[in-house]
């Protein structure tokens, strides 16, 4: 265990990040060549070892967090590895990626800081690739059974990886050029660079994993989806949350006005070197991002790092205070005023907070060439969300970035039609509750992650790729060892405890 009263003796302390001027002039992550050592084990002593460890509870991947803070806190790198791994197939992307509810639901959190869990988790995953512990991990036998998985994001890496390992030959149809999903094309390079990405690709390949790009199942570029089923013991479909929301207000189809998801796409080609600059690029321009959210932030770093002008982002919602209010108290992970590295860095340069909340667009004024020049917006009742009378403002627009985020799975092409998925009541593709496919009436088809769930974090998706995997072991041998951390519709943990729904 570690130190019963390093919490007492020792304040919270996170790995501090670059300067902003210099990570402003590279795509590095923000604490690359940053000392974690012996900063982290130090911090990892902070931990309670508590009876009761909310942690868990707050992480929908159930990681063994005193386990590993234990050993990291003795430097046992090794031990502190495998306990890591024992929960979560990609920590070194979720030590990156997570906005860590776990911290939010550690028990020194009821009156103190909490422990520096995500810092701890990120650098016991440093530590180990850097040690040589990564290995691949084959199956010992085969099941004779074949899986495809549709969608190389999150829920189908740690799905796939899953499967592999308990013996069945599985492949994984990515439609896009290139594996990750959004962890390849949505999250920038600051926060996460792909090489992490790259080397978890390989692992998998040398376990027997089997990865196919540019295939649109159900598409035109891609096998029929009902003769991939028809070809495999069991398919799951993990092609994410990519209905992206719309703003219709006049002025939308000015030029100048693209999905967030494009942009941030167009920016990690040029990292990846397929293009020499983006097409799409906020270099020299006044900057508005329409949307607060995680997508916002990573729209804001990128822009930032483009060089642009100036860079605004509106958040319909009210600003958030600096504490928990009532209906948000400890272990719930709450809505509270929060600074990513992004809007750090904005500050830096800017003086100022990036962000104008409780407001919203009214509509897009162009120029002569059709080119959006200036954004009209307004403010907003905070319930409601409906137009404060006089308080219309003008503000200057050459790229506009619509960060609004999605509602569900694609509805164009022919997956859903072919495979007979169904949609729910939220718009995402309809499961029961061990992940199969409108409550099993479509036979050996699974959902996993966004398509089922909804957008949310990526520790939920490999959460649920982790689930769906062991409901298909079970489905093609009758039984499982793998686990199953989550149930499809389980929620995140609220003032009336951790939901669950349906059987």
């Amino acid at each position: 265990m570690t130190d019963p009263f390093g919490f007492l003796r020792i304040p919270r302390e996170a790995v501090p990040a670059r300067p902003v001027e210099q990570r402003l002039g590279d795509w590095r992550e923000v604490y690359a060549g940053q000392a974690l050592l012996p900063l982290v084990s130090r911090q990892a002593e902070r931990c309670m070892d508590c009876g009761i460890p909310f942690c868990h509870t707050g992480c929908p991947l159930g990681n063994l967090i005193p386990e590993w803070n234990a050993y990291a806190a003795h430097g046992d790198w090794r031990a502190a590895y495998e306990r890591l791994h024992a929960t979560n197939n990609f920590p070194e992307v979720t030590g990156r990626l997570c906005p860590a509810p776990c911290e939010d639901a550690c028990v020194l959190t009821i009156n103190a800081d909490p422990v520096t869990i995500k810092n701890v988790e990120q650098t016991i995953a440093d530590e180990g690739l850097r040690l040589g512990y990564m290995a691949p991990r084959p199956p010992e036998r085969h099941s004779g059974k074949s899986v495809a998985v549709i969608g190389s994001g999150p829920a189908g890496l740690a799905a796939a990886q899953q499967l592999t390992r308990a013996g069945h030959r599985v492949t994984v149809h990515e439609r896009a050029d290139r594996i990750g999903g959004l962890l390849r094309y949505g999250i920038p390079e600051f926060k996460m660079e792909k090489s992490h990405l790259d080397r978890r690709i390989e692992q998998m390949r040398a376990e027997g994993t089997v990865f196919v790009t540019g295939a649109d199942v159900g598409g035109t570029t891609g096998a029929g989806a009902d003769e991939l089923r028809g070809a495999c013991d069991a398919v799951v479909v993990a092609i994410g949350a990519g209905e992206r929301r719309e703003l219709p207000v006049p002025g939308r189809s000015l030029h100048g006005i693209h999905q967030a998801m494009d942009y941030l796409t167009c920016a990690n080609r040029v990292r990846e070197g397929d293009y020499p600059v983006s097409p799409v690029s906020a270099e020299g321009r006044h900057v508005v991002i329409v949307g607060g959210g995680d997508t916002g932030s990573d729209c804001l770093g990128t822009a930032l790092r483009q060089g642009a002008i100036s860079v605004l982002q509106l958040d319909i919602n009210p600003e958030p205070g600096a504490g928990r209010t009532d209906d948000e108290p400890w272990p719930v992970y709450p809505r509270t005023y929060r600074i990513s590295h992004a809007h750090e860095e904005a500050r830096g340069r800017e003086g100022r907070d990036p962000r104008l909340f409780a407001c919203a667009t009214l509509r897009f004024e162009g120029d002569a060439a059709g080119r959006v020049r200036a954004l009209h917006l307004t403010a907003v009742e905070p319930v409601a969300r409906s137009p404060l009378a006089g308080t219309e403002d003008v503000i200057p627009a050459g790229l506009v970035l619509l960060a609004l985020g999605f509602s569900g799975p694609e509805r164009a092409g022919g997956l859903r039609e072919q495979l007979g998925l169904e949609f729910d009541e939220r718009g995402n593709f309809a499961r029961d509750a061990g992940f199969a496919a409108g409550g099993g009436r479509v036979p050996g088809v699974f959902v996993a992650g966004d398509a089922g769930r909804g957008q949310s974090l990526v520790v939920w998706a490999i959460a649920e790729g982790r689930a769906a995997a062991a409901a298909v072991d079970r489905y093609l041998t009758g039984s499982t060892c793998l686990p199953a951390p989550v149930a499809a519709h389980d929620r995140p943990m609220t003032a009336l405890g951790r939901m669950r729904y349906g059987a």
